[in-house]
Parts: structure tokens; C-alpha cells; sequence
């Protein structure tokens, strides 16, 4: 059988499940079994190799989670090393009196060779090595893994919402939420895993003493006792042996102990660790030319070995003028990538209609320190979230959200960023490029240090923390996001606010010629022979700015055809449009839940509005101050309560009457959502929780509203 064969028939196994059981019973197999030398030397070479590539692995995975079978690995590793202290304790303890060739080859040369034939240099060496193994690389290897195990665990929770928080705002798909959750919690199991595998490693180096000692004195009793050899000749044969074989299985474990040690202390990048450490050791080279200059300080001092310091400090210094040469050479492409000339005429032109800009649909505002946020030759992050606001919004809306024009404003603070709609800011906050903001959802175990302020979005406490400071402040219960994610956040929030204001003629022409591709005949009839585009842009700017998503366009331009006939006004159309979304609105509302708990209104007072309506002034109310202002106190109590239930607040109307009560509470009290009887759909229990009026309240002056 030649090696592809082999290997074939290894992989054949693998897929049949049988790989691990095969492998667990030959390293069983190992302890029982007696081995002869020559198969020794293989599996010890073979062990040997392992832990090489092992250790090549881990240095070349670019985050810990690339090697998660790595705490299995080490397992077998240690499994199968202590299989072969097995199998060679027994052929050193039953033919150690043959000589030091007893044993292998492999055994033979590492106590020859390595130290020289002599044993008393070789117990040094392995107490050396066994040293360094458990007391420095497995102690602090073990200590890392217990630490970071317990920190991602308690920071699990901090990571999930920060994941819901960017699903939230846009930023990424359901699909790269569920990826995240996932690395998520193989993350937790992977550290978890460490934290116990490096309990084997310890194991193994007591394992390798005891081994030792075993060796050397059996076999010193052995040799004298059994096979009448000499004290020295037994001590001689014995201890290089016990010593070579000792050496041999020390090395790998030596080895993958360094690489665990590498694993639980390496931060996850997008470069190997080779190419990580030289770019960030060499990235100032002040530190190499300091260092250097007090090795040429030092090479100086007569008795010192003046040429190796000299050497050294000389290819240092050369080292840092060359790092420095680079660093100025990539500054000034960069400024120079950024600072395009412009060409300037020598002659003055005449203006014309191109010099009046249009106004901006979008636009965002930033000051200088944020420059490197959207300029995208820097990889500012900024760009690709707001690609991603819109996209989530324009899914979640039913139109085309327009782009987001992007401009540096000297007049702003350094640290300050303004979003404008149509020309005029809606918003503007400080975000501070070089922390994370650490947000209170509204129970956290601790504080954290940083600048107080709240996130523009919601409004919630808040901390601008150091990087440094992530991994606490989301083990505490924070909620962390980078500045970008608050700039992408706080964008997302007001233009779902002020949907309505961005839709406008074209966009709508456009989603009527979208429409007609699978509805040719409702849209002919639709526009313009029963209603101008006027009117049904209107009614689509009454629905976005009730907070209700127009992707059914199929259902509102049924609803807008049937009654145009009846009225081409824009507030009936809208009323009209929203029964036919009814559906829609309360699952938007309540969920699937067959009961929706709503609100109402006592018949008096509801008569008393009705009245108002029909006989105050067009488009508003005509009743008493003081009565508009208890009801106002007292649907705000009510939606209060039924938000800390948990519970959707609705307030459930006479149809004459919602889209005047909508206007009133819209921005006042944002949590409540106002339906009219028709519009909750037949399947629908209403349950109501809560009512809100007088039985007999005096009408009083009445005034408009």
C-alpha cells in the first residue's frame, strides 16, 4: 500500500465515524500492549511532528475560534505521550540491562547526544525543562484560560444585546446575527474548554516527574537485583534512558504548551500572528532606536563584548532610520490622496444655474476629528453602516431611502456630527471616535470610568469608555457599540421619524411602476383616471408618518381605487386605506396574540368628541381646555402602566375621532397607538384593560384644539 492509499483508507475511516474510536484504541492499546523499539522511534517521531504542526497552527490562525478543536487536540496529544511513557517505561525496565540501545534509537540519541552521554547533565537539563514547562508556561497558560473563561461568560450577555442593537439599527443581516451569536457561544465553550485542557498539560508535566523517578530507581533495583550489573553500570545504562526518554516526551510537551500559552493570550486580528507582532513591535521606531542607542552606550564600556554590542546597535539604528524614511513616504501619499489639488482658472466664469446646489434629502455633517469615521481610503466604518440603515429601512418601509450626502463642517466641534433632513438638522450629538460607548439598558452590576453622557438615539444613560475598558463594561451588563454604530444608530431612529418628509413624487412614481409590473389594470385605473399623484402621495405620507410601513402597496391602491369614487380627501383615503391594513397593523402591534388589550374611552366622553368634531372648525376639536388636559394626564398614566406590564398601549376610538386623537398624543406621548373599530380585524378578542373620562363632565366654554 503506497502513502495515497493510505491516506484514502484514513479518510474513509473519518467519514464512517470510526477516525476517534480506532485512535483511542491503539493509544490504549500502547499501555498494554509491548512495543517494539523500532515502533518506538516512529510513534516518539510522530509525537514529535504532532506537536510541531500543532504549534504551526496556532500560529498562523489569525483568532482562537479558527483552531477550536485545539482543547480536543491536546487532550489526544496528552493521551497518546503518557501511552508512550507506558510502552517505554516497559521496554526500558525489561531491557535497560542490554544497554543504552535498548530502548530505540530515538531514546538512545536524545541521552547520548543531546546531553552528551553524561546522566548528571541530563537530570539537570530535564529538571530545566520540566522548570519551565510547568512551573512558567503551563501556570501562566492555566491562569489566562481561567480568566478569560470567566470574563466571556460574563460578558455574554453584553455581547447578545450588542448584536440585537446592530440588528436594531440596520447594521447587519439576520443572517450575520445568527453567525455572531454563534462565535458567540463558541467562544464561551471554546475558552471553557481551554480552561480545562490546560489542567492535562499540568497533568502531564507531574506525570513526566514521577515517570522519572520511577524509571531510575526500578530500574537501578532491577538491574542489580535481577541481572547482577554493577551499581554504576546500572546506574549509567538506567539513568541515560530514563533520562533520554524523559527528554523525548518533554520537548512536545514543552512545545504544546507554549502553543497554549500562545492560544489564551492571543487577541483576535485579521493577520497571523507573525505578521501582527512585527507590525505592531516595529510600528514606532522611536522604541527600536532608543533601545539600540543604549546598546551602542553599553558596547562602548571597556571589558564589554564591544563588537556583538557595537553589531547590534549598528543594524538597530540603520533599522530605525529605515522604519522612519517609510512612515513619512506613507504619510505624505496619504496627505496627498486626501489633499487632491484643484485646478484654479485664471479667469473668473460667469455663474449659472449650476452654481445653486440642490438641497440635500439627507445629509450628515461631521466635524474634523471625524473625518476618518467616513473617508473611506482610511476604511472608515462609518459608510458601510449607513449603507446598511438604509437598506434595513428601506426593506422595513416599502420605498427607496435616498443617500445620505456626507460633509465635513469646520463650524462644528471637533468631536460633533449634525443630520439634516431637506436642508434642516433634526439632530446632532458628540461622539468621541477613539472610545466605545458603554449604554445602560437599565440594570447594570457596576460602573464604569468614562465621560458621562446619553445615546443620541434614545436617550439612555450612557459612558464613553476606553477600548481597553469593552470586556468589563459588557461583563457588567453594558451594552457597548463603537461610535460609528451610535452615528448609524441615532441616523436609523430619525429617519424612521421622519419617513413621511422623504417620501415624495418620485418615489412614489416609482412604486406605482413597480406595482404595475404585477398589477398593470389596478394602477391604470388608480392613477391618474380615479385620483391625482398628488392625493396618493399624501395618504403615503399620512401612513409613514403614523409609523405604518407601505409594502403592501397592492392593498393601498385596492383601498385608494374603491373609495375614490366616495372622496378625493386625503385624511378619509388615509382612514380608509388604514382599515384595509388592519391586519398588518395590530400584528405590528400585538403579535400574533389572538387578545389585544386596548384602552377606551368612556361613552361620555367619547359622545363629547364626536360633538366636538362635527361642530368645532374644520381639520381640529372645540371643548374645554381643562378636560383636553386630564384626558392627555390620563392616557399618558395608561400607557405608562401597560409599559411596564410589558404590554402594548392602544387606544381603541369611534373612526370619526382617531385621526384627530393620532395627532394629539403622536409626539406627546410616542407609546400610543390609536385604532379605530373597523380597523382591528374580525379574528381579533378585544380585551379592555383600562378606561379613560367622566361619566357626566360639564361641556363648559368650548375652545378650538
Amino acid at each position: 500500500m503506497n502513502g495515497i492509499d493510505l491516506m484514502n483508507t484514513l479518510r474513509q475511516f473519518s467519514r464512517n465515524g470510526l477516525g476517534a474510536p480506532l485512535l483511542l484504541i491503539l493509544m490504549l492499546a500502547m499501555m498494554v500492549v509491548p512495543l517494539p523499539p523500532i515502533a518506538l522511534d516512529m510513534l516518539f517521531t510522530f509525537n514529535i511532528a504532532l506537536s510541531l504542526v500543532v504549534m504551526m497552527v496556532v500560529i498562523y490562525a489569525l483568532r482562537p475560534l479558527d483552531f477550536a478543536m485545539f482543547p480536543t487536540v491536546l487532550l489526544l496529544a496528552t493521551l497518546m505521550r503518557l501511552a508512550l511513557n507506558v510502552a517505554s517505561t516497559r521496554v526500558v525496565l525489561l531491557e535497560g540491562h542490554a544497554g543504552t540501545g535498548a530502548a530505540g534509537k530515538v531514546i538512545e540519541s536524545f541521552g547520548e547526544f543531546v546531553i552528551g552521554g553524561n546522566y548528571a547533565v541530563g537530570l539537570v537539563v530535564f529538571a530545566i525543562l520540566v522548570i519551565v514547562n510547568f512551573v512558567v508556561v503551563t501556570k501562566g497558560a492555566g491562569r489566562v484560560s481561567e480568566v478569560s473563561a470567566r470574563f466571556t461568560l460574563d460578558a455574554m450577555p453584553g455581547k447578545q444585546m450588542a448584536i440585537d442593537a446592530d440588528l436594531n439599527a440596520g447594521l447587519i443581516t439576520q443572517d450575520e446575527a445568527r453567525s455572531r451569536r454563534l462565535d458567540v457561544t463558541r467562544e464561551a465553550d471554546f475558552y471553557g474548554s481551554m480552561d480545562g485542557a490546560s489542567k492535562f498539560v499540568r497533568g502531564d508535566a507531574i506525570a513526566g516527574i514521577l515517570i522519572m523517578f520511577i524509571n531510575i530507581f526500578g530500574g537501578l533495583g532491577i538491574g542489580m537485583g535481577q541481572h547482577d550489573l554493577a551499581f554504576t553500570l546500572a546506574l549509567h545504562n538506567y539513568t541515560l534512558l530514563t533520562i533520554g526518554d524523559g527528554l523525548v516526551a518533554q520537548i512536545p510537551s514543552l512545545v504544546l504548551s507554549t502553543a497554549t500559552a500562545i492560544l489564551v493570550t492571543r487577541v483576535t486580528s485579521s493577520q497571523d500572528m507573525g505578521t501582527q507582532m512585527v507590525a505592531q513591535i516595529f510600528s514606532r521606531p522611536a522604541a527600536l532606536g532608543v533601545a539600540s542607542g543604549i546598546i551602542g552606550m553599553l558596547g562602548v564600556i571597556p571589558g564589554m563584548p564591544n563588537v556583538a554590542f557595537l553589531t547590534l546597535a549598528g543594524l538597530g539604528g540603520y533599522g530605525t532610520w529605515w522604519l522612519s524614511q517609510r512612515q513619512q513616504r506613507q504619510e505624505v501619499t496619504a496627505q496627498r490622496q486626501v489633499e487632491e489639488p484643484k485646478a484654479v482658472s485664471s479667469e473668473p466664469r460667469e455663474l449659472s444655474w449650476d452654481d445653486v446646489g440642490p438641497v440635500d434629502i439627507i445629509g450628515l455633517e461631521v466635524g474634523y476629528r471625524l473625518i476618518p469615521l467616513v473617508d473611506r481610503s482610511r476604511g472608515g466604518p462609518l459608510m458601510e453602516r449607513i449603507k446598511g440603515v438604509r437598506k434595513k429601512l428601506s426593506q422595513e418601509l416599502g420605498f427607496l431611502i435616498q443617500p445620505v450626502h456626507i460633509r465635513d463642517n469646520l463650524d462644528l466641534a471637533p468631536n460633533a456630527y449634525r443630520i439634516a433632513l431637506l436642508g434642516v438638522p433634526v439632530g446632532e450629538a458628540e461622539v468621541y471616535p477613539d472610545r466605545e460607548m458603554a449604554i445602560n439598558p437599565g440594570q447594570v452590576f457596576g460602573a464604569v470610568p468614562g465621560i458621562k453622557t446619553r445615546d443620541p438615539a434614545f436617550g439612555l444613560e450612557a459612558v464613553w469608555i476606553e477600548p481597553d475598558q469593552h470586556d468589563n463594561a459588557q461583563a457588567m451588563g453594558y451594552t457597548v457599540v463603537d461610535a460609528s454604530t451610535v452615528v448609524a444608530t441615532h441616523l436609523s431612529s430619525l429617519l424612521q421619524e421622519h419617513a413621511n418628509e422623504l417620501l415624495g413624487h418620485e418615489e412614489v412614481q416609482q412604486l406605482l411602476e413597480t406595482l404595475k409590473k404585477s398589477q398593470p389594470k389596478l394602477v391604470e385605473d388608480l392613477v391618474p383616471k380615479a385620483l391625482p399623484l398628488g392625493v396618493v402621495v399624501k395618504v403615503l405620507q399620512n401612513l409613514l408618518g403614523e409609523r405604518i410601513p407601505i409594502r403592501d402597496m397592492r392593498t393601498i391602491a385596492e383601498a385608494l381605487a374603491e373609495h375614490a369614487a366616495r372622496t378625493q380627501d386625503a385624511g378619509n383615503l388615509t382612514s380608509a386605506a388604514r382599515v384595509s391594513l388592519g391586519r398588518s397593523i395590530v400584528q405590528h402591534i400585538n403579535g400574533m396574540a389572538p387578545e389585544l388589550p386596548v384602552i377606551a374611552l368612556e361613552p361620555a366622553l367619547e359622545q363629547i368628541l364626536l360633538q366636538s368634531i362635527q361642530g368645532g372648525p374644520e381639520g381640529g376639536a372645540g371643548f374645554e381646555p381643562g378636560l383636553a388636559d386630564q384626558m392627555h394626564r390620563a392616557l399618558a398614566e395608561r400607557t405608562q402602566q401597560q409599559e411596564i406590564q410589558g404590554k402594548p398601549a392602544v387606544l381603541l376610538v369611534a373612526p370619526p375621532i382617531r385621526q384627530w386623537l393620532s395627532r394629539l398624543v403622536r409626539h406627546s406621548i410616542p407609546g400610543l397607538h390609536v385604532l379605530a373599530y373597523n380597523e382591528v380585524p374580525d379574528n381579533k378578542q378585544i380585551k379592555v384593560v383600562s378606561t379613560v373620562g367622566q361619566r357626566a363632565p360639564g361641556l363648559g366654554q368650548a375652545v378650538t384644539a
